[in-house]
């Protein structure tokens, strides 16, 4: 009963009032609206044609779902080889390392930005310094590299978080199973790919399940980057036009029916997800 009280109250009741609050519209009376009274009216699917009827919003989706399937892949990847290497028999100082690459994670989103920001900025960031030392031409904060230097805070921030989740499935595998391995004559690689990487699948699918979710959330980073690239507008995420829309505009029906729609649509890619590694380990046991 305490677990469903507290389910109920911080997560149920949550998304049961922003259903509602997206079903509504804010109405003024007086002379074109203006001053009088307040007062909601059911609005029905209103707020959620406005929201997918606009440009930047919908721009938004494409973009963090163009970020997810560049950055996903490779954090993941990332994150299996740090976990492979500090679980192998001959690594040394594991706990050095193992608390050195997941020290990013402890670091706050909006700090984590802000450190990352003051090495974008030209002119006193030493990144471009020794860019432009060797003749490269860069700007991290330009239209074309903006989403990419937001994916690099992402993956330094994340990576370790998702080894230690890798590392702990690597545990739970009996060593018997690597002992008999390297008795058939396996090697260390040999190990890694067809022993390793199986067992530690479900671990590897439970982050990629974080990861998209967390990606569609996207709003720290480029909130905090913001004043930095011009490049970042109000709906450069599906969450910080959301935001813009409740905070800025005052409109936070729309803004409701915006996050109910981005749940909508981490649901579908997740449980998609899910399906689609499902259907393919049934046809491999097949």
């Amino acid at each position: 009963m305490p677990f469903l009280a507290l389910f109920g109250l911080c997560f149920v009741a949550p998304i049961v009032y922003a259903v509602q609050q997206s079903l509504h519209r804010t109405e003024r009376t007086g002379p074109l609206g203006l001053g009088g009274r307040e007062h909601e009216a059911f609005a029905g699917l209103a707020n959620y044609a406005h929201a997918l009827a606009d440009d930047r919003f919908l721009a938004g989706f494409g973009r963090v779902l163009l970020f997810g399937a560049v950055q996903i892949p490779l954090m993941i990847a990332l994150a299996t080889a740090l976990a492979l290497l500090l679980e192998s028999a001959s690594a040394r100082g594991i706990a050095f390392f193992r608390s050195a690459f997941f020290l990013p994670y402890g670091v706050p989103g909006v700090i984590a930005s802000i450190l990352w920001g003051f090495l974008y900025v030209p002119g006193i960031s030493p990144l471009v310094k020794i860019a432009d030392a060797v003749g490269w031409d860069v700007d991290f904060l330009s239209r074309g590299t903006v989403l990419w230097s937001i994916a690099n805070i992402v993956t330094w921030q994340f990576t370790g978080y998702n080894m230690l989740v890798l590392i702990a499935q690597l545990k739970s595998v009996p060593g018997e199973l690597y002992e008999a391995a390297r008795i058939d004559g396996a090697s260390a690689w040999q190990v890694a790919r067809h022993v390793k990487l199986p067992l530690i699948r479900p671990a590897l699918v439970l982050t990629t399940v974080f990861s998209i979710i967390g990606t569609l959330q996207l709003f720290a980073e480029p909130m905090v980057l913001r004043p930095l690239a011009s490049s970042i507008d109000s709906g450069f995420t599906p969450n910080l036009h959301a935001y813009s829309e409740a905070f800025v505009g005052n409109n936070p029906h729309v803004a409701a029916a915006e996050a109910v729609l981005l749940a909508l649509v981490a649901c579908v890619l997740s449980f998609g997800f899910l399906r689609l590694v499902g259907g393919r380990a049934k046809e491999r046991r097949r």
